[in-house]
C-alpha cells in the first residue's frame, strides 16, 4: 500500500491548526466565566464555544484526511 503524501500533509496541517485552538477556546471560556458581571459575558462565552467547536471539527477532519491518505480510501 502506498501512502498519498500530499493528502497526509494536508491532514497534518489540519491537526496543527486545531492544536492551538484546543488551548485558546477553553481559555476564552474561562475568561468569560470569571467576568460574569461584565456586559460582554455572553458574547465572549459564545466566541469561546465556537473556537472549541472549530477545534474539534479540524481535529476530526485532520484525522479523517490522514486515514484516507494511509489507507487509500477514495
Amino acid at each position: 500500500m502506498a501512502t498519498n503524501k500530499e493528502l497526509l500533509a494536508k491532514g497534518i496541517k489540519y491537526l496543527f491548526g486545531a492544536l492551538p485552538l484546543m488551548f485558546i477556546g477553553p481559555s476564552i471560556m474561562y475568561n468569560a466565566f470569571m467576568n460574569k458581571q461584565n456586559n460582554w459575558h455572553y458574547l465572549v462565552l459564545t466566541i469561546g464555544c465556537t473556537v472549541c467547536l472549530v477545534s474539534v471539527f479540524l481535529a476530526f477532519k485532520g484525522l479523517k484526511t490522514m486515514t484516507d491518505a494511509l489507507f487509500n480510501d477514495k
